[in-house]
């Protein structure tokens, strides 16, 4: 704000009004301490002859505001006080616009919606990262068995089984790395099964041959 005269309609101010100083601050100390109000800062004229005195406002939580006080002659009479308040001038600080408590509310829901849609996802997300996470658990564990299983065999060799470069010993008709001896075993034990079910059938028919032979001396 300047002291520069800015007036509003071609009217000329009363030159009783802009000197109508004392007047101004005497209102003005009745709605606030003296401390408050810094020196004059310039008018505006209003729309029928009303001059509006302008001050400093020294007060440091409203940066930009002015003292406004707005004085008047009425009918002939002497400068009178119409009305004093604080006004924000260029550049002041001013509070945000007022809204409406609904909107206020929904602004807020919104917000509270977008955020726990937020909050879902990304649990979403963790909880895909500990499936993959248990999956290559479970398949570490499954080599780490396979290893031991594969120990566990070399564990059952002995040093007869490998020759002086330290290669497995294949026997004669060996194949692809399968013990003959092994199968011979085998072989062996299937046959020891057959002699036994056959002395047993020859046991039974020795049996019946005798109860044959009774019963003809018969």
């Amino acid at each position: 704000m300047t002291s520069t005269p800015e007036p509003e309609s071609s009217q000329a101010a009363d030159e009783r009004l802009l000197a109508a100083h004392d007047l101004a601050l005497a209102a003005l100390h009745e709605i606030t301490p003296a401390t408050t109000v810094g020196p004059a800062a310039g008018y505006t004229l209003e729309e029928g002859g009303v001059v509006s005195l302008r001050f400093e406002n020294t007060m440091l939580g409203y940066p930009g505001w002015f003292w406004t006080v707005s004085v008047a002659v009425v009918e002939g009479s002497e400068p009178t006080v119409l009305e004093a308040e604080l006004l924000p001038g260029d550049g002041a600080l001013l509070a945000p616009e007022w809204v409406p408590w609904a909107v206020r509310l929904a602004e807020y829901q919104s917000a509270q919606a977008a955020l726990a849609a937020e909050e879902r996802e990304l649990a979403a997300a963790e909880g895909d990262d500990l499936d993959e996470d248990d999956d290559d658990a479970d398949d570490a564990e499954d080599d780490e068995d396979d290893e031991d299983d594969d120990l566990d065999d070399l564990d059952d060799l002995d040093a007869a089984d490998f020759d002086e470069d330290g290669s497995p010993i294949l026997h004669a008709g060996d194949l692809d790395g399968v013990d003959i001896d092994v199968l011979d075993d085998d072989a062996d034990d299937d046959s020891d099964a057959d002699d036994d079910d056959s002395d047993a059938d020859d046991d039974v028919a020795d049996e019946d041959l005798d109860d044959v032979t009774d019963d003809e001396d018969e």
